[in-house]
């Protein structure tokens, strides 16, 4: 089996290799097809191990060792283990989807080939971070993700939008990867290994472990190790208030923001938490931060979604929120829970953003809802996708997004970790305004009248009166759409064995004052009955509430989006401001950066370097070789007149001696 785990990120690199080396050589049709092979053959593969892992098979251990400093080992190595299997099946069935959609989305794009080599070198990465059985090689998978979603999101350079976008996504990341640095670093030397089994089986000395960050303040050593690495998914994982890059990324093309918000980039940090579960359990400072950040993140980032009107932007805000019900799960040690919105969430999310763009492709790359509208009858197999993942979305029953969202929500009500009554009246609001924004995008988008006839289609043309009408997009695009919105309807329904059945065994670690996913366990009364309790309960009315409202204003009484908005005044604007974060971002880090380096170009080089030192270093020689110049004359009775005044002065010092002794 062994030979297996590394075909697994090793075909998607060769793939990767291929077209992007060889794509002139092998053309368009040949770099799409090595590149799908690559991970048709990865997905195959992860399907065989998965269903080894079903069988108890568990593999830890080394590839190969990069380096030895003293008796530290620094190595490649792999950890199978049934939370590695799910992502690895997860991740590289998403993957394909996005790889087969691309060829008719990107088409005419002159990229082609290089697009295949990025999102299959993103495969790649992401593989080799799930796989990963040590820190040394999670960083590596860490860092590759988001070099690769640096080239992806600025894969247009042309657009200064998207070099801006591209720029913001990597210096955000940088500042959450330094969190991680510092977390990575303290296991290090603390612990004097990066394998996580040998850290791991070290968690009592860790949790007696303190460290003095202030003098004469102590922190647990596993609090701050644990803040440190979550600050980490907070870049990846796009969590308040370092969330601020993924909106900008939907200047990509639309295959990547499927595959970095659905399946994989995003998803790095909250799988990451859940491997480092005995850590966060021993640190209930750490997970009340997470759980505290996830509230947040879930509700705030909702109500934004609610006065965008770019079709992408919506879904990626919708992203964010649902990153936050995967954050607040796992503050609630309800780790399973999450991993099991994360596998239900790349589905319905996938298909969302893949369907926006078969809609911005049918509008001939027109993003903004306000000039599309009654594309249902025109996009029939678009439409019906995209109510399926906005369902699973808003969390109704029977789709995917009903059985992780509500597990959640009833993990948090029943933690008793500091801040989870926040957090579960944030996700449980949540789900009102998820179903708002879910329904909104379908409804302005596929309902009502035809705005695209008197408005605008793609780049400034009426799309009618060219004879450009809407219409679904090619099999190549509608298929991956229809082979996504099957699990976003029937992936939920494993939630019995997946959750509530110990599907993860020994994977993800709960203390044994913390499960509350074991006790809603005993009451689980089956698939059929949670759908059947969830038509009584709170979140369900909301979604309702959320759907009902959404008709009304969307479809009955179309002219009230605007009243809404006039009367909204001053909480509309901080909505679309979104809360002011850009600005500030703009006018303190930036601004302040540009007013820092200017001072120092001002002060360091112009006046110390240039002024003092090069030029004050040149005056002060004219300087003193104008003092020499004098005192060289070239006449004999100055040379005498000097001497004479030479010896008086030293037979006055003679004399000044003399007289002391």
């Amino acid at each position: 089996m062994q030979q297996l785990y590394l075909i697994v990120p090793l075909a998607p690199l060769a793939g990767a290799i291929i077209a992007g080396l060889f794509g002139r050589q092998i053309g368009r049709a040949g770099a799409h097809w090595v590149a799908i092979l690559g991970v048709a053959v990865a997905f195959a593969v992860s399907c065989v191990i998965f269903a080894d892992v079903l069988n108890g098979n568990v593999f830890n251990g080394p590839v190969y060792t990069w380096l030895t400093s003293g008796e530290t080992r620094f190595e490649i190595g792999f950890l199978i283990d049934r939370l590695s299997a799910l992502m690895m099946v997860v991740v590289s069935f998403v993957s394909l989807m996005v790889h087969i959609y691309t060829i008719g989305y990107m088409a005419d794009d002159p990229g082609y080939q290089r697009f295949f080599s990025y999102i299959a070198l993103f495969t790649f990465s992401m593989l080799m971070l799930v796989m990963a059985n040590n820190f040394l090689q999670l960083f590596f998978g860490w860092e590759a993700v988001g070099l690769v979603s640096y080239l992806l999101i600025g894969f247009w350079f042309k657009r200064p939008t998207a070099i801006f976008a591209n720029l913001k996504a990597f210096l955000v990341n940088r500042v959450g990867d330094f969190g991680f640095l510092i977390g990575i670093a303290l296991v290090l030397a603390y612990c004097g290994t990066l394998d996580y089994a040998a850290v791991f089986a070290q968690t009592q000395f860790l949790s007696a472990a303190s460290i003095e960050i202030l003098p004469g303040t102590q922190w647990g050593l596993v609090t701050v190790i644990c803040i440190g690495l979550f600050i980490g998914a907070m870049g990846k994982s796009a969590q308040f208030p370092l969330h601020v890059w993924l909106p900008d990324s939907m200047e990509g093309p639309t295959p990547i923001s499927a595959l970095i918000h659905a399946a994989t980039m995003v998803t790095a940090g909250i799988f990451m938490v859940a491997r480092m579960s005995p850590l966060f359990e021993l640190s209930e400072e750490a997970r009340s931060f997470v759980l505290v950040i996830g509230g947040i993140t879930a509700f705030f980032m909702a109500l934004v979604a609610l006065v965008q009107y770019d079709i992408k932007r919506v879904v990626a805000y919708s992203t964010l929120s649902q990153l936050g019900y995967m954050t607040v799960a796992l503050g609630a040690s309800a780790y399973s829970a999450a991993m099991f919105h994360l596998m239900t969430h790349a589905f319905f999310k996938a298909v969302l953003f893949l369907g926006a763009g078969s809609v911005i492709v049918a509008m001939h790359h027109e993003q903004d809802m306000r000039k599309m509208g009654g594309l249902r009858k025109y996009m029939p197999i678009t439409y019906a996708t995209m109510l399926i993942g906005a369902l699973a979305n808003a969390g109704f029953p029977p789709f995917a997004g009903f059985f992780s969202k509500d597990t959640i929500i009833e993990a948090v009500h029943a933690s008793q970790t500091p801040g989870a009554g926040f957090a579960y009246l944030a996700t449980l609001f949540g789900v009102f305004i998820g179903a708002l924004y879910s329904f909104r995008l379908v409804f302005y988008t596929f309902h009502g009248k035809e705005r695209f006839k008197a408005g605008h289609g793609g780049h400034g043309h009426d799309a009618h009166a060219h004879g450009h009408a809407p219409h679904e997009s090619p099999a190549v695009i509608t298929v991956p759409l229809v082979l996504l919105a099957i699990p976003s309807i029937v992936a939920g329904w494993v939630i019995g064995r997946v959750v509530f059945g110990d599907y993860f065994g020994g994977a993800i670690f709960v203390g044994p004052e913390h499960r509350w996913i074991a006790e809603m366990a005993h009451e689980f009364p089956g698939v059929i009955g949670m759908m059947l309790h969830g038509l009584t309960s709170l979140p369900f009315w909301f979604a309702i509430a959320g759907l009902a409202i959404t008709w009304y204003v969307y479809i009955v009484r179309p002219e009230l989006p605007a009243v809404i908005r006039a009367k909204a005044g001053f909480l509309a604007t901080i909505l679309e401001k979104k809360y002011g974060f850009d600005e500030f971002n703009q006018w303190f880090f930036a601004s302040g950066t540009v007013k820092i380096g200017t001072g120092l170009w001002k002060i360091g080089d112009v006046a110390l370097i240039d002024g003092l030192m090069v030029n004050g270093s040149a005056k002060f020689v004219g300087w003193f070789a104008g003092v020499v110049r004098w005192v060289q004359s070239g006449f004999i009775y100055h040379y005498a007149f000097a001497m004479i005044i030479g010896v008086f002065v030293l037979l006055t010092l003679f004399g000044m001696l003399a007289t002391a002794r």
